[in-house]
């Protein structure tokens, strides 16, 4: 149920409505909203470049804390990025308990909770009881629940104005994604790609939640009509009895969209099983795992695609973050749609027509030997593997995850924040139902050469890089951080903020790497950074905290071990941090939900 506050902020019902102008508008010179943040990835290019720059280089370090919100019980990691605007922040929790609170106090306004049944559906989730962000437009909230349905809510008041099912945990599927508005349509996708489910997303009416097309990314069973020519052309990429098993495909994270091409830009999942000899074929591409997509948001069809790995053996999903830029490429000024993705190559395409421009490495990989003029992956033969055990670069959670990355056009650099690690693959002999044919090796395992790629420092993890996707370079490295979670954001106070999973927030001068500041959360499970303003204060904020019941005794348990948080920062903030303590009783925020921000 949603519940307004009595002192709600009546003086910012006159800012302006976020409409398609405003949004397309997001992030460029004709910003009509600088001090806001409406959507996942700040705009509709994704950059999460903010051109606040009240906080920068010279007076980062006067950061402190200003407040922080318990949000409620959690279940996995915080992944969710807040919207700002209206002088209000919004948050959903890793439960789809979706809240409004004062951006400046962070006193709350409203909190709606859809009331997912958290004991049917725990056991069908794929990867994570995790959620990573909303959508605004018109005056509504659009959020998603882990239990596969899309709801829209009433931005001013919390309550609910439509509900559409996109799909059924029943079927294996979730829904972890933040939705993209697309003109006057929200977009969205489906988790679930660990499991025998057939990927897809949806194009859904932003006023009535009509579901106006959908859009598989593997073909189903080949005895039966196509949806379109893009599945019948998919299916001569698979082979025997694939369609039992799903093909996986899941589109769990990466979208953008572009109103010049009016087209929507998807990363799509693993191919599922993840070996091959399970999917009924060897040696074929499976399309469209594994792959960038572009569909015309007008018709649902499929204008091109790029694979960027054919017949996927270890889980690397194209899913990542995909980010529109305006690059001079060889003196030619090229629109184009970047990606770094998790099999450890930066993705340079022509976002018009997919013309591949370059894929370079950006950590250490030995999968592939390099990228032949086409833009296909020169596999090593050497990284296929079965009952012998083999040592991959870059490691299985990849190169880069979902934690999203930030391109600020100051400096020119894209910040990632990437892993360094190997991950060891070995194949089953059977295929138990439901499983994805791998296991991880228990004894000694091939080590594989050569590799390109940077070279991590001995003993690294992880870390934030600095890359230039035009001379397709590493800039600078600050070490720590890498692993799922946290992510980045880049202002125009020549700042790069960073929080990393393990509960560091920093912040890097944009330019040169240089650190500026530091403070650990004593959190972990960490959520990307976003930068607001409202009442002409730059604030920075993020989530934290696992919130998993103790001992994991059950999904009713009260007991937390780190309460999920929102933490915001202001300069010369003096408030405390808050030691770990109970969240609130009840099921992922429906009990009694905590009104007062800790000031």
């Amino acid at each position: 149920m949603a519940a307004a506050a009595p002192g709600f902020i009546t003086g910012a019902r006159a800012q302006q409505n976020v409409d398609m102008e405003v949004l397309k508008n997001a992030g460029t010179p004709a910003d009509t909203l600088p001090g806001s943040w409406l959507s996942y990835g700040h705009s509709q290019n994704e950059t999460r470049y903010s051109a606040l720059k009240q906080i920068d280089a010279s007076n980062v370090s006067r950061l402190g804390l200003a407040w922080t919100y318990v949000v409620g019980a959690g279940g996995g990691n915080q992944e969710g990025t807040p919207l700002a605007w209206n002088n209000t922040i919004y948050g959903i929790t890793s439960w789809s308990v979706v809240y409004a609170l004062d951006a400046r106090t962070g006193k709350q306004i409203w909190r709606w909770d859809p009331e997912v049944n958290q004991t049917a559906v725990r056991p069908r989730i794929c990867c994570g009881i995790v959620n990573r962000g909303m959508a605004l437009y018109d005056g509504k909230i659009y959020a998603p629940a882990i239990d596969g349905r899309l709801f829209a809510l009433d931005a001013l008041t919390g309550k609910p104005v439509w509900e559409a099912r996109v799909a059924f945990p029943q079927d294996l599927y979730t829904i972890t994604m933040a939705p993209r508005i697309a003109k006057d349509k929200v977009i969205v996708g489906v988790s679930g790609g660990d499991k025998p489910t057939r990927g897809f997303f949806d194009c859904y009416d932003a006023k009535t939640g009509r579901r106006m097309w959908r859009f598989y990314t593997v073909p189903g069973d080949p005895s039966k009509p196509f949806e379109n020519e893009a599945m019948r052309v998919a299916a001569k990429t698979w082979g025997g009895d694939f369609y039992k098993r799903g093909g996986g495909g899941a589109v769990w994270d990466g979208i953008a969209y572009d109103p010049e091409t009016n087209l929507v830009y998807v990363g799509t999942g693993n191919a599922e099983p993840w070996v091959q000899k399970f999917r009924g074929a060897q040696n074929v591409d499976n399309l469209y795992t594994c792959s960038i997509l572009a569909v015309d948001l007008a018709t649902g069809q499929l204008k091109w695609h790029y694979q960027t790995v054919p017949n996927d053996n270890w889980d690397f999903d194209s899913v990542q973050q995909l980010m529109l830029l305006n690059l001079n490429i060889n003196g030619r000024q090229r629109k184009v749609v970047v990606q770094a993705a998790k099999d450890g190559f930066f993705y340079v395409l022509d976002r018009a027509t997919g013309e591949f421009l370059s894929a370079s490495p950006f950590v250490k990989v030995n999968w592939a030997v390099g990228m032949d003029e086409r833009g296909r992956p020169m596999v090593n033969p050497e990284a296929y593997y079965d009952q012998e055990g083999v040592e991959i670069y870059p490691t299985g959670g990849g190169a880069h995850n979902w934690s999203p990355m930030s391109y600020n056009p100051a400096t020119g650099l894209v910040y990632i924040p990437a892993s360094y690690g190997p991950f060891l693959y070995q194949a089953t002999e059977e295929l138990k139902p439901g499983a994805t044919g791998y296991v991880r090796p228990s004894g000694e395992v091939r080590h594989l050469s050569p590799s390109i790629g940077p070279m991590a420092p001995d003993g690294v993890r992880g870390g934030l890089q600095a890359w230039d996707p035009v001379n397709k370079k590493l800039v600078w490295r600050a070490d720590g951080g890498g692993g799922i979670g946290g992510g980045t954001a880049t202002t125009a106070g020549n700042l790069v903020f960073q929080v990393t999973n393990d509960g560091w927030f920093r912040a890097y001068s944009a330019d040169k790497g240089e650190k500026l500041f530091e403070v650990k959360t004593g959190r972990t499970g960490m959520a990307p950074p976003i930068t607001y303003e409202a009442d002409g204060k730059q604030y920075v904020a993020f989530m934290g905290g696992l919130g998993r019941p103790a001992n994991s005794v059950g999904p009713n348990d009260a007991t937390v071990d780190f309460p999920p948080e929102l933490f915001v920062f202001a300069l010369d903030g003096k408030a405390e941090f808050p030691k770990p303590a109970p969240a609130p009783a009840g099921r992922g925020g429906r009990g009694p939900a905590p009104e007062q921000a800790t000031n």
